[in-house]
C-alpha cells in the first residue's frame, strides 16, 4: 500500500467532520445573535422567572415548611433551583420556534438543499437553542447570593453543566415538535399541553416526598424532576434531597442523548417543503 492511499482515510474523516461541524457553527451563532437583538424576548424570559419566584417563593414562604421534604428551608430557596428550571425551559423550547420561522421564510429550505448534511442541521439548532439557555440560566444563578447561598468552584462547575444538559434535552425536545409543523400557534397549542405540567411535576414546586404515591410516580417519571433535584443537590447540600446528584446527573444526560437521537430521526424523515 503507498503512503498516499493509507492518508486518504483519514482525510476523508477530517473532511467529513469539518463538513458536519462548519455548518453546524455557522447556524448555533445564527442562534444566538438572532436572539439577542431580539430585546423584548430577552427581557421576557429573564422577568418572567424573576416574578413567579418572588410573588409565589414569597406568597409560599410563611406557609411551607416542611423539614422532612424540603430541609426546613423558607419557599424561596426550595423553590430558586425551579424557578432556574423554568427559565432554562422556557428559552430552551421557545428558541426552536425558529425552525418554524426558518421554514417559512425559506431559510431552511436553502439550507436542506445544500450540500450539508442533515446532522448538521440538527446539532446547529439544538447547540444554539441550548447555549442561549445556559446562558440565561446562568444570569439568573447570579440572584443565588441573596439567598445567602454561597458556591464553590466545584459546584459552580457541576451547576453549569447541570443547566448545559437541561438546556440540551429540552431544545431537542422542541426541535422535534417544531420540526413538522409550519405554524408557531400549532407550536404553542401542542407545548402548553405538556412544557406546564412537566415543570409542575419537576419537584419545582413542591417536594416529591410530600405528594401523593400517584404523583410521586409521575415526577420520578418525568425526566425534568432529575434535573431540578440535580440543581437543588449543589445549591443547597445541607438540605434533605431524594435523589443523589450522580443518579440525577446520569438520567439526565440520558435524557438528553435519547432527545438528540429522536431530533436527528425526525429531521431525516421528513423533507421541508416551502410555505404556501
Amino acid at each position: 500500500m503507498t503512503p498516499q492511499s493509507t492518508t486518504l482515510p483519514a482525510q476523508r474523516t477530517t473532511a467529513t467532520t469539518t463538513g458536519i461541524l462548519l455548518p453546524a457553527i455557522s447556524l448555533w451563532w445564527r442562534e444566538v445573535v438572532r436572539f439577542y437583538r431580539q430585546k423584548a424576548r430577552v427581557v421576557g424570559v429573564i422577568a418572567s422567572p424573576i416574578v413567579f419566584w418572588v410573588v409565589i417563593g414569597s406568597g409560599f414562604g410563611t406557609s411551607f415548611r416542611s423539614a422532612n421534604a424540603a430541609g426546613g428551608q423558607h419557599y424561596l430557596e426550595f423553590f430558586f433551583p425551579g424557578a432556574l428550571t423554568m427559565i432554562v425551559l422556557f428559552t430552551s423550547i421557545f428558541t426552536m420556534m425558529s425552525v418554524i420561522e426558518d421554514r417559512n421564510e425559506g431559510f431552511l429550505l436553502s439550507v436542506l438543499v445544500a450540500p450539508v448534511h442533515c446532522s448538521s442541521i440538527v446539532l446547529g439548532k439544538v447547540l444554539g437553542g441550548a447555549t442561549l439557555a445556559t446562558l440565561q440560566g446562568l444570569i439568573f444563578l447570579a440572584f443565588a447570593p441573596l439567598l445567602g447561598v454561597r458556591i464553590g468552584l466545584v459546584a459552580f462547575l457541576l451547576i453549569v453543566a447541570t443547566i448545559f444538559l437541561i438546556s440540551f434535552a429540552l431544545t431537542a425536545l422542541g426541535f422535534i415538535v417544531a420540526w413538522p409543523m409550519d405554524s408557531t400557534a400549532a407550536f404553542h397549542g401542542i407545548i402548553n399541553l405538556f412544557l406546564i405540567p412537566l415543570w409542575l411535576l419537576s419537584g419545582s414546586l413542591f417536594p416529591i416526598a410530600g405528594a401523593s404515591a400517584w404523583i410521586r410516580a409521575l415526577m420520578h417519571a418525568n425526566p425534568l424532576t432529575y434535573g431540578t433535584e440535580a440543581l437543588r443537590t449543589q445549591l443547597f447540600p445541607d438540605a434533605q434531597g431524594t435523589m443523589s446528584f450522580v443518579l440525577s446527573f446520569t438520567v439526565l444526560a440520558a435524557f438528553g442523548l435519547v432527545m438528540f437521537g429522536l431530533a436527528f430521526v425526525v429531521a431525516n424523515r421528513r423533507s421541508t417543503k416551502p410555505a404556501a
